[in-house]
């Protein structure tokens, strides 16, 4: 029988595999950039770095996540009802209660973070408890507590540090190479394939790792939405809510692409899903197939 816990190990095993493969990509990154330059330390550096970021990610990525959102402490005497919905999910799944957080924006919408049902939290807009009645508002945490019963946040937490640090990493030695790096022409190893091999994991790098995140990112979704409505027993508040959600268009001030599928709904607003391409490389599902699963 389905339960909030169903896909916990699964989720747990896809966490451990986005840091293997994090790791292979940092050390190919870092074995390209000293093989153009010439250079074996930056493979040491690299390797390094890529341990030391694994470590980091798993243990710090929910504050990295909290700070890069602007988010606030969400005090119980300024927001009681937040605090009571949250306890009384909390007793009906069985988890702790997570930190609550408020991010000052009227665009709906919420995130959790954290890396186990211990230290996890929570993050809603003040949009988000304006629009929604107790029902919806109760639907939206559900669906978020489900992310912390399933631990599939940990999954994307760590993805935001990961695939963050890849992007930044590549971007700045592309600029190194495509402005003149100190790279030894007259070295006896200078072979076209290797150029090649080099060149191409240097372009490819921020790809693989932002289809990592989308891996990672758009079934959850759906788990979400199942897991939360098995624990309300009332799917019709978060159909609702994401009706809601939906038909709002102004992005979040503080949207950021290596954060966006943390949320409950695209930051961006429904206008940044509308093209084909858009779509296919899109975080999350459209909120219509979301209702209708619901709904069905």
């Amino acid at each position: 029988m389905a339960t909030l816990y169903t896909h916990q190990d699964e989720n747990i095993g896809k966490t451990w595999a986005l840091m293997f493969t994090f790791l292979c990509l940092v050390i190919g990154l870092g074995w390209a950039i000293s093989w153009y330059f010439n250079s074996p330390g930056i493979l040491i550096v690299a390797v390094i770095v890529a341990v030391v970021m694994n470590i980091s990610a798993y243990w710090f990525s929910d504050t990295i996540v909290i700070a890069q959102a602007r988010a606030q402490p969400a005090l119980e005497s300024e927001y009681p009802t937040l605090h009571r919905v949250v306890e009384n999910l909390c007793i009906t799944a069985g988890l702790p209660k997570p930190k609550l957080y408020i991010l000052n924006d009227p665009q709906p919408n919420a995130f959790a973070t954290g890396r186990n049902k211990y230290h996890a939290s929570v993050a809603v807009t003040t949009g988000l408890l304006n629009m929604m009645d107790e029902n919806e508002l109760t639907g939206v945490l559900a669906h978020e507590l489900s992310h912390i019963g399933n631990r599939d946040m940990l999954v994307s937490t760590v993805a935001v540090v990961l695939v963050g640090f890849i992007s930044i990493a590549d971007n700045f030695f592309l600029r190194s190479m495509i402005w003149g790096g100190n790279r030894d022409s007259n070295r006896d190893n200078n072979n076209p394939i290797l150029m090649i091999i080099a060149i191409a994991l240097l372009i490819l790098a921020p790809i693989f790792a932002t289809l990592l995140q989308l891996a990672v990112s758009r079934k959850r979704e759906f788990l979400a939405d199942a897991s939360g409505a098995l624990l309300t027993r009332y799917p019709e508040g978060l159909a609702s809510a994401l009706r809601k959600i939906g038909a709002y268009a102004q992005p979040l001030r503080t949207a950021s692409t290596s954060t966006a599928h943390l949320y409950i709904s695209n930051p961006f607003g429904p206008q940044a899903a509308k093209s084909f391409l858009t779509r296919l490389f899109s975080t999350h599902p459209p909120i219509e197939e979301r209702i209708k699963a619901l709904l069905g």
